[in-house]
């Protein structure tokens, strides 16, 4: 479950990516399109001064506001299952030449 640090309620609108950019504030960039040049023009909406922490995932959720998640870093492991055994099939007979005389 993620947790809310900023109430920002950041409106999107279409063509447009949203980040935290690296002070921890609310950004967007038009998205790249193929075949167009785009400006690229960074554009702080919010300044929230959000201080990361090792281990979380930042992020905009649904409703605009900044929250964090626990990042998913590896799994226990779990004990191993002893490995099936193949029954054996049996030997295919094959087929001789036939002797001419």
């Amino acid at each position: 479950m993620a947790e809310v640090l900023v109430r920002c309620g950041v409106k999107r609108e279409p063509g447009y990516l949203y980040y935290l950019n690296k002070e921890g504030n609310v950004a967007r960039v038009p998205m790249a399109r193929a075949g167009q040049k785009s400006s690229k023009k960074k554009e702080v909406l919010v300044k929230c001064g959000v201080k990361r922490q090792d281990g979380y995932l930042y992020f905009l959720d649904k409703g605009g506001n900044v929250a964090r998640t626990k990042m998913a870093r590896g799994r226990k492991k779990s004990a191993k299952k002893p490995a099936k055994k193949k029954a054996k099939k049996p030997a295919k007979k094959k087929a001789g030449k036939k002797k001419r005389r």
